[in-house]
């Protein structure tokens, strides 16, 4: 049992050493992925909403050509009222036929103002189109930019990368799925991505908080999967500080002068 315990804390300090050589290839890259990232979602929120205004426009000119057709519409039933005013029999057709009249009359006249409203609309959205493609275009530059920085750096550890990951495979199937699943967790709760920690003077390396000796002593034996009792981070090992002693100083006496 001691030795499963042992060779599964080896293979947890093992997976721990390639991960961190990860985090530090990562960490070179600073939050340029970040940066990258927020870059993408801004140029793809951009596009949307210039899309939407295109559409906007469409739907206005729709509108347009709607009310165009409405006020043919009343301009040619105008006309055929005329006509018929013209064979009236009485002052009631002739009053009822004004009245149709006036009202294709202020139809053209409410067409004509929605109109003048959607041309309006329309000069307002293509300003607005022209201010967003503007951002976009610096946008799309950033991006550019910041990508080919990325790739740079990708390119200049790609290889070191592919190694580490290929280590880290195979380190994983040494460890069962359940304590890899924990392993896992710790290190995506942990802001510096370490899961499995030695206690140092006395402390855990993770959350430095003491140790107590009893608790040290169970980590020394390795019979069973120790986590600190602060931060939960597995405990593989204790590392013994050997205190190297100052040399002393030494007091030059000035030598006595000669009576």
């Amino acid at each position: 049992m001691e030795n499963t315990v042992a060779k599964k804390l080896d293979s947890l300090e093992k997976l721990q050493k390639i991960d961190s050589q990860i985090d530090d290839i990562k960490k070179i890259r600073g939050a340029l992925p970040e940066e990258v990232g927020d870059l993408e979602d801004e140029v793809a929120g951009l596009e949307t909403r210039i899309a939407k205004f295109t559409q906007d426009l469409e739907d206005l000119d729709a509108e347009i050509d709607e009310k165009k057709v409405g006020i043919k519409t009343s301009e040619k039933l105008i006309a055929k009222y005329e006509e018929q005013q013209m064979n009236v029999r009485n002052n009631r057709e002739y009053d009822a036929i004004t009245k149709e009249m006036e009202l294709q009359q202020l139809e053209i006249q409410v067409a004509e103002k929605r109109i003048k409203e959607a041309q309006a609309k329309i000069e307002a959205k293509k300003e607005e189109i022209e201010v967003v493609k503007a951002n976009l275009e610096e946008r799309k530059k950033d991006l550019a930019s910041k990508k080919e920085e990325l790739d740079t750096l990708i390119a200049e550890s790609e290889e070191d990368e592919k190694k580490l990951s290929t280590e880290r495979a195979k380190a994983s199937k040494n460890i069962e799925e359940r304590l890899l699943l924990a392993y896992d967790r710790l290190r995506d709760n942990a802001k510096n991505g370490l899961a499995v920690v030695s206690v140092e003077r006395n402390a855990c390396g993770g959350c430095f908080n003491i140790v107590p000796p009893q608790r040290q002593a169970d980590i020394k034996e390795r019979k069973k999967i120790i986590v600190c009792e602060h931060c939960g981070r597995i405990l593989s090992d204790v590392v013994d500080v050997v205190e190297v002693e100052k040399p002393k100083r030494t007091v030059r006496r000035k030598k006595a002068e000669a009576k």
